[in-house]
């Protein structure tokens, strides 16, 4: 769970944004409620209906708005249920450190080339 030193000040929420692949929806519902209950301010990817088909333009757009999200976090929080991280995730952990937020993960994590792991 959570362990990074938060940006925020401390009499501030610390802003913890869930990034992992959106098949793991119900994770990521049980993961935003008990953060938020235990005092955090939690940003989730868009939930949307799995049955809704996206174009490229909507995948893109979808994506630079959850890079954004990650901008704004203290934390990222890797939901890797089964070590699954994804392409899209990949590049949500590479963006949160290229900005010196700190990254954990819900599930011990084995790539070789992650040095948060």
């Amino acid at each position: 769970m959570p362990r990074g030193k938060p940006r925020t000040a401390p009499d501030e929420f610390t802003v913890i944004t869930l990034c992992g692949s959106m098949r793991f929806r119900r994770e990521f519902e049980r993961l935003d409620a008990e953060l938020t209950l235990t005092g955090h301010v939690v940003l989730t990817p868009a939930a949307l209906a799995p049955s809704r088909d996206l174009d490229a333009e909507e995948r893109a757009w979808l994506g630079r708005v959850h890079l954004q999200k990650v901008s704004m976090a203290d934390e990222v929080l890797v939901v890797n249920v089964g070590d699954h991280v994804g392409e899209s995730t990949r590049r949500e952990i590479d963006h949160a450190r290229s900005l010196g937020v700190a990254v954990s993960y819900l599930e011990p994590h084995a790539a070789a080339d992650d040095a948060d792991g």
